[in-house]
């Protein structure tokens, strides 16, 4: 299977949810059952990276897909040296809620690609509606160590995830 070269917003009549396996249940189970309904429910967007062929079923693999949701944080949940400078009501952030890719590009650097589309199409959006920071709550370790690669810290422990962020302004420098 071979990807496109373009990520689409999640479209349930084109993209084949069900053939989806990245190797952890609940990434799976999110992309078959409950990205469509939640950009419905106006609540998130997912986006995907199709295969370039399509199945006998003429719907289109999804090799890696990224779903994004506004959000917000506590100032004290930010270093300290931050959060001085910032007000005291909720920071708005923007939530990299999912992001996964089909187990057949595990090693193949579509993680890193997937990111990268993520982190731009976010600076994109901050151009019309600011936040302070992308935010992600790691589902493992491995994932951890993922975001730690491309600048993201630790924040804090939230629902026993470690939560990471990463300041708009340092994705501002990977794109102007």
């Amino acid at each position: 299977m071979s990807y496109s070269k373009t990520f689409k917003e999640l479209d349930k009549s084109q993209h084949d949810r069900a053939s989806f396996d990245c190797g952890e249940k609940e990434l799976n189970d999110f992309i078959q059952t409950q990205a469509t309904k939640h950009m419905q429910a106006g609540i998130s967007r997912t986006m995907v990276l199709p295969a370039s062929v399509p199945l006998p079923n003429q719907k289109y693999p999804i090799c890696s897909f990224y779903s994004i949701a506004p959000s917000s944080i506590s100032r004290d949940t930010l270093p300290q040296a931050m959060a001085k400078k910032l007000p005291r009501y909720p920071i708005p952030v923007f939530l990299l809620a999912q992001l996964a890719v089909h187990k057949e590009f595990h090693g193949s650097g579509l993680g890193k690609v997937s990111l990268i589309k993520a982190l731009e199409y976010l600076w994109e959006i901050n151009s019309h509606m600011r936040a302070y920071a992308i935010v992600v709550d790691c589902l493992t370790k491995q994932a951890e160590s993922f975001y730690e690669k491309y600048g993201f810290e630790v924040l804090c422990e939230i629902n026993g995830r470690v939560r990471m962020f990463i300041p708009m302004k340092t994705v501002g420098q990977l794109f102007t």
